[in-house]
């Protein structure tokens, strides 16, 4: 029977160091596996960092060599196909300043034809004012006075009228920048 016990005592030894065992080897795999997350992360990381330098440095090559620079270590090729890239990008820039002058240009004409409008109404203002002026000189006899006042009455009719398009043009402001540049254009 003590050997039996005996036996019992040695395969429950064995047992807990074979657990024990387990134990450490489990304990020493996560922690490599650990160490090794986070050596392959840095590994990982320079790696990109050594890809994002080489990039930049391209990239300052790239735009040394469109400015014109650092040229002489280009051979023809490459001397071919940094030109037709420049060439490409010429038009480019030609196509957009051209669409930009167009733009500007149908601008200048609806302001042209904004300021003629107003032009015109600003004259037929003034003569309608000269007119009153003249009217309202004339000897109060009985011609100038049935003239003025039909005159006058005229101008109540059409007073709406007149209201009508001053609020359909805008305002006229002669400090603004766009009446200097327009009495510029006139003169």
């Amino acid at each position: 029977m003590l050997c039996l016990y005996e036996r019992a005592k040695n395969v429950i030894y064995v047992d807990s160091v074979k657990e024990t065992i387990k134990r450490y080897k489990k304990a020493t795999t996560e922690t490599s596996s650990a160490y090794t997350t986070q050596e392959l992360n840095a590994q990982f990381y320079q790696q990109e960092s050594k890809k994002l330098r080489q990039q930049i440095q391209l990239m300052q090559n790239t735009n040394r060599h469109l400015v014109g620079e650092g040229l002489s270590s280009l051979n023809v090729r490459e001397l071919k196909q940094l030109e037709n890239r420049l060439e490409r990008g010429i038009t480019r820039i030609r196509s957009k300043k051209h669409e930009a002058i167009l733009a500007e240009t149908e601008n200048l004409h609806k302001r042209e034809i904004q300021l003629e409008q107003e032009n015109a109404f600003l004259r037929s203002k003034i003569a309608e004012n000269e007119r009153l002026q003249e009217l309202s000189m004339m000897p109060s006899g009985e011609q100038g006075g049935q003239e003025y006042n039909a005159f006058q009455q005229y101008l109540a009719r059409n007073m709406l009228q007149l209201n009508m398009m001053e609020t359909a043009l805008p305002s006229y402001d002669p400090l603004s920048p766009d009446h200097k540049r327009s009495h510029l254009q006139l003169q």
